[in-house]
């Protein structure tokens, strides 16, 4: 890899990508979970993951995130290297996954605070009101976290993910649990951030959701990133089809 000039700053590739994945597999033991994984993720695009359950999906995001190390190949996000820059990388990345990270004996404002520290955010308390508007918890910021509902805790969690303004949203599977309401809400809230430019990985089972925020998808079926297209090129009949029938 670095014989192609991929690991520099100065690769059009790094310069033009938010996120570069080369020959990328992963195992558990004997499983490989994820094979030969080539993806690249321009800056400022936002890319659709699709598949049925097992196929590494979160898998692949954690990977993306520095919380997993590979078995083999290698992944760089912003330009950074998984392997040698996991600090760098999670600075970058806003992550929303099966499980919220908050803290249930502390109130939604408190919890924000917790995490605006930990980045060590300036002007925190405007940031806290800022994200709590965007996600509709002004109302509900002094309310400790153990009596919100599943689809509150998702909205504090996206709340919590673009906290720091991260260059690149990894969402695995984020209209979970959400109302109607809240679901519109997360779909205006990711088209902001395209506007703004920022990069969205996105991992969803709702084909119709994907395709309509998304610029660019893949499938992944057994490991195996069996296709990746513009989300011009197909429609959600034939996206579920070809799911389908490879399962």
């Amino acid at each position: 890899m670095d014989g192609l000039g991929l690991n520099t700053l100065h690769s059009p590739l790094m310069i033009t990508s938010a996120i570069v994945i080369r020959n990328l597999t992963h195992r558990f033991g004997h499983f490989a979970a994820l094979q030969d994984i080539d993806l690249v993720v321009p800056k400022g695009q936002t890319f659709a993951l699709f598949g049925p359950n097992g196929a590494g999906k979160t898998t692949l995001l954690r990977l993306i995130a520095a919380l997993t190390r590979p078995s083999s190949g290698e992944i760089w996000v912003c330009g950074d290297n998984a392997r040698r820059d996991p600090k760098m990388i999670r600075k970058n990345i806003g992550f929303i996954s099966h499980h919220t990270m908050l803290y249930d004996d502390l109130t939604a404002r408190e919890n924000l605070a917790f995490y605006g520290c930990m980045y060590g955010l300036q002007n925190l308390d405007a940031r806290v009101e800022e994200v709590l508007g965007a996600v509709g918890l002004t109302d509900r910021q002094r309310d400790r976290v153990r009596d919100f509902s599943r689809g509150m805790k998702q909205r504090l969690a996206i709340a919590r993910s673009i906290l720091h303004q991260p260059s690149i949203l990894l969402l695995d599977e984020p209209f979970t649990g959400l109302d109607t309401a809240a679901q519109s809400m997360l779909s205006n809230l990711l088209i902001a951030l395209k506007a703004e430019e920022r990069t969205v990985f996105l991992v969803t089972h709702d084909f119709a959701k994907g395709l309509a925020l998304a610029d660019r998808f893949g499938i992944l079926l057994r490991g195996q990133l069996i296709r990746e297209a513009s989300t011009k090129e197909v429609d959600e009949s034939e996206l579920r089809t070809q799911i389908n029938s490879r399962l």
